[in-house]
């Protein structure tokens, strides 16, 4: 009897466990990708994982760097905006100023680190709503851009000209019989990233002082950590990860167009939080998130092939993202 009530527990324990999560997910995922492969044959074309892979990559920079606030209770609303703000600021320096491409990423990276890095002063020291502070960069980004840009549209190099070799970061394109073959060389990338910050997240101070914030700050206080830098580290970390996925949006797009972006930072919340991140905070994971992404990405590139637009993506990711909102709270609270 108890050897039956013990394994009844673990398999409990097991259900409720991170490990269990990310299977569920990672079905989706596999489920999601072979209704569109048995519904579509088009979708089954070796284009449409290049496609797939293409569009995620932004969108992973984000959601990786989205989670340190998220799990110290906060968000990052400023990211979808700051994205199309930086890689226009980029597109500014190359093309108008005649900067190289190295000059152009570096600065293009360090705005969306200063601006995480006013994030996180304004919340952790003034002690801001994360919402209301990310909004109001939101804002501003959105503006700036489009100021700095007149309103033009922007464009990083391509094709021949110098400066191009900045896009076969993320994709490079082979010379076979059967003629040009691209190859999606920034999943290799995208998944050493992964690795990296989740060890970062989960054997760093980085990533057990985030969680601490996002379960219990005061007790962090009474142990002599200094909250307040690491609290701001959190939002640096997702600055930082905004100014990479701007340069892999400009390596992505051929155009860059001001007012563009809201929305984006949208889905990599969603990411993060159907991946198994708390609402609450304290409580994340990196490759949850990254599965997350996958997720997302798929229903993306799959609903057109089945006849569906852009809003049945916000539909059915609005219900996933409630369903997993649900899960997790019902997980925490027989945790609790």
């Amino acid at each position: 009897m108890e050897a039956k009530l013990a394994g009844r527990r673990s398999a409990s324990s097991f259900v409720r466990s991170d490990v269990f999560q990310r299977l569920v997910i990672l079905a989706a995922v596999v489920l999601v990708y072979l209704v569109f492969f048995a519904a579509s044959p088009s979708f089954r074309k070796y284009t449409t994982v290049v496609q797939i892979c293409s569009n995620m990559y932004y969108l992973l920079l984000m959601a990786i760097g989205v989670t340190f606030p998220l799990i110290t209770g906060g968000n990052d609303l400023s990211m979808g905006t700051g994205l199309i703000c930086y890689s226009l600021v980029g597109s500014f320096l190359i093309r108008i100023n005649g900067w190289s491409i190295w000059p152009a990423m570096l600065v293009t990276v360090l705005m969306g680190v200063a601006i995480g890095t006013v994030n996180g002063l304004i919340v952790a020291k003034l002690e801001l709503p994360p919402f209301i502070v990310t909004l109001s960069a939101m804002m501003f980004c959105r503006g700036m851009g489009s100021v700095l840009t007149n309103n033009f549209s922007g464009t990083w190099p391509d094709g021949a000209e110098t400066g191009a070799w900045f896009r076969s970061i993320f994709k490079i394109v082979l010379r076979t019989e059967s003629g040009r073959t691209p190859v999606p060389l920034g999943i290799v990338w995208m998944v050493l990233l992964v690795i990296i910050m989740e060890f970062v997240l989960k054997h760093t101070r980085v990533g057990r002082y985030a969680i601490a914030i996002g379960s219990n700050k005061e007790a962090l206080k009474l142990s002599g950590v200094s909250v307040v830098r690491w609290h701001v580290l959190a939002y640096i970390i997702s600055g930082f990860f905004t100014g990479l996925a701007a340069i892999a949006y400009a390596a992505t797009f051929s155009n860059i167009t001001p007012g563009q972006g809201a929305g984006y930072e949208l889905n990599a919340i969603g990411s993060a939080i159907i991946g198994g991140t708390a609402m609450t905070g304290g409580s994340g994971s990196i490759v949850g998130t990254f599965l997350g992404v996958l997720l997302i990405s798929v229903l993306q590139a799959g609903l057109p092939f089945i006849g569906l637009n852009a809003d049945w993506q916000l539909l059915i990711t609005g219900c996933i993202l409630l369903g997993a909102v649900t899960v997790d709270m019902m997980r925490h609270s027989k945790r609790a």
